[in-house]
């Protein structure tokens, strides 16, 4: 048995937070495929794992046990600890990454996941529901274009799980309408996070949660 259990799927940004992290720590670990488009999240079985029916959910298969982990920020923090990699060097750091990692489940990934859904997944693009949170996205998109204007990564000089999170639906550019052109800084800080040792993109790390024949993402 592997160190590491990931429940996800690979069309899941908040997955792939996690599944890079481990990635990028080496980590033992392997994904579990949740058919989250056939309504796996809402079974009795996965509730009994994650009561809020979502992924990611990584399972730590330790000595005295397994330890089971919902919510990407909650993986990523206790995966830096567990593994002293992409953590704050001081307080101040571990307080500007909680900044950034609350900013991003509240403003960023939250508008961000949802538009896409709605308009890559739906087929809604014009609904009035899609055109307000994409609207609230781009907002999110021009606060974090600003930010990295004098800066490589997001809370630190080194890369952190604030980029870690941060970055988890925006290497999907045409899926969340995002034109790379016009966030130049958002375009060459996904650039450095992908020449970190041991990047993958998603589809190499996760399996699909579509069913083959409906696949098209």
């Amino acid at each position: 048995m592997t160190d590491f259990t990931l429940d996800c799927f690979v069309e899941s940004g908040n997955a792939y937070k996690a599944a890079l992290m481990l990635e990028l720590c080496s980590a033992d670990w392997q994904p579990r495929r949740v058919a989250f488009f056939t309504g796996q999240t809402r079974s009795a079985d996965f509730r009994a794992l994650n009561v809020m029916g979502e992924v990611p959910v990584l399972t730590h298969h330790k000595v005295d046990g397994d330890l089971v982990l919902s919510q990407s920020g909650a993986i990523l923090d206790y995966l830096s600890r567990e593994f002293d990699r992409f953590g704050p060097a001081n307080e101040d750091e571990r307080r500007e990454i909680l900044r950034w990692l609350l900013w991003d489940n509240h403003k960023l990934t939250s508008y961000t996941a949802t538009a896409r859904f709605m308009s890559h997944f739906q087929k809604k693009p014009d609904d009035p529901a899609t055109q307000f949170l994409q609207a609230r996205a781009i907002s999110a998109w021009k606060v974090l274009e600003a930010h990295l204007a004098d800066r490589d990564f997001v809370a630190s000089g080194h890369p952190t799980i604030a980029d870690l999170s941060l970055c988890g639906y925006l290497f999907w550019p045409d899926q969340i309408g995002m034109n790379p052109e016009a966030y130049p800084n958002i375009a060459a800080w996904l650039d450095r996070i992908a020449a970190l040792p041991g990047y993958k993109r998603p589809e190499d790390l996760m399996p699909s949660g579509l069913n083959p024949a409906t696949a098209t993402a």
